[in-house]
């Protein structure tokens, strides 16, 4: 496969999985604002920051706001990493890479851009916030349904899921970083009934109460909701669960075209460090230091695949 067609597949999956986290970044920020009793919009300065634009909206805006806030996320023209952005950007490659997609995944694609374009065609009202979102959740599944049903499992196929994975666990990553040091409103909530509802509110952020519930019943801390986005095998958005994902991707790469880059020896790293994580050890040693170590790794991965598939040639 040239390596253009390549880097086209792998950036469509990866912009159309960061549209849906930020998608779910906005909802999360909404519920953990309904927790408190003294609401402010300097709430949404820790979700702008999980979404890593929280350095251009300020340079944008004067003060933070909510309604700022969200329009910022979801479609702000000047957010090259906004909902509508990320969506834009997925068709784009859609179209780049087009003969190597089905005509299912191109008309789920192109149905999706269209349907955010027209939610997203004003500021979205408080009122209309929900739909907004479950449109876009909606519409990015569409995609992968489409993927999932009709694409061959070959070299395109493994592309498209590598892309998917390593953008998930940037997203499980930062979310559970941001929450353990920024978003409790005082030391003294930690385990408190605020404390509590804000780490089930993290789980819906990334679909996972329901899971989680099946594990470790119905007692949320902070500890059991680590491990489960950290090192659950069968949490289809936990950082183990990812670099497992992109593990197997690189396999079938790597046989398909009978070689051994570096990116598959990283990713088996990777794995292997997940495997041998105990929480325990990682919370006594610091969840912060942890998930920052992580977050390196991933990205370090994923820059090794475009150099070892030759992306840019």
């Amino acid at each position: 496969m040239l390596g253009k067609t390549a880097n086209g597949l792998y950036w469509m999956y990866r912009y159309l999985e960061r549209a849906e986290n930020t998608s779910r970044l906005v909802e999360t920020g909404q519920r953990i604002g309904l927790t408190r009793s003294d609401t402010t919009d300097e709430e949404w300065g820790p979700v702008l920051k999980t979404a890593g634009v929280d350095v251009a909206y300020n340079a944008a805006h004067e003060d933070l706001n909510k309604d700022d806030a969200i329009d910022w996320l979801l479609r702000s023209k000047d957010n090259s990493s906004s909902v509508f952005a990320a969506i834009s950007t997925a068709r784009q490659n859609a179209r780049l890479v087009r003969t190597a997609l089905t005509y299912e995944v191109w008309e789920a694609m192109n149905g999706c851009f269209m349907a955010t374009k027209s939610s997203l065609a004003g500021k979205v009202s408080e009122r209309d916030l929900p739909a907004a979102l479950g449109l876009i959740r909606q519409r990015t599944a569409l995609v992968r349904g489409a993927t999932h049903g009709t694409m061959l499992r070959n070299d395109m196929y493994n592309f498209a899921r590598i892309g998917t994975f390593l953008e998930r666990a940037n997203a499980t990553a930062r979310i559970l970083d941001v929450k353990y040091y920024v978003l409790l409103p005082s030391v003294f909530s930690v385990g408190s009934s605020i404390d509590n509802v804000q780490w089930e509110t993290i789980l819906r952020s990334v679909s996972g109460r329901g899971g989680y519930r099946m594990v470790h019943g119905n007692n949320i801390n902070p500890r059991d909701i680590a491990q489960f986005l950290i090192l659950d095998k069968r949490m289809p958005r936990s950082l183990n669960f990812c670099a497992r994902k992109v593990l197997d991707n690189l396999e079938h790469l790597c046989s398909d075209y009978d070689v051994e880059p570096k990116s598959l020896e990283m990713a088996r790293a990777l794995v292997s460090r997940f495997a041998s994580s105990d929480i325990d050890a990682i919370f006594e040693d610091g969840l912060h230091e942890y998930i920052q170590s992580v977050l390196t790794s991933f990205a370090e991965l994923g820059s090794q695949v475009e150099i070892d598939f030759r992306f840019y040639e």
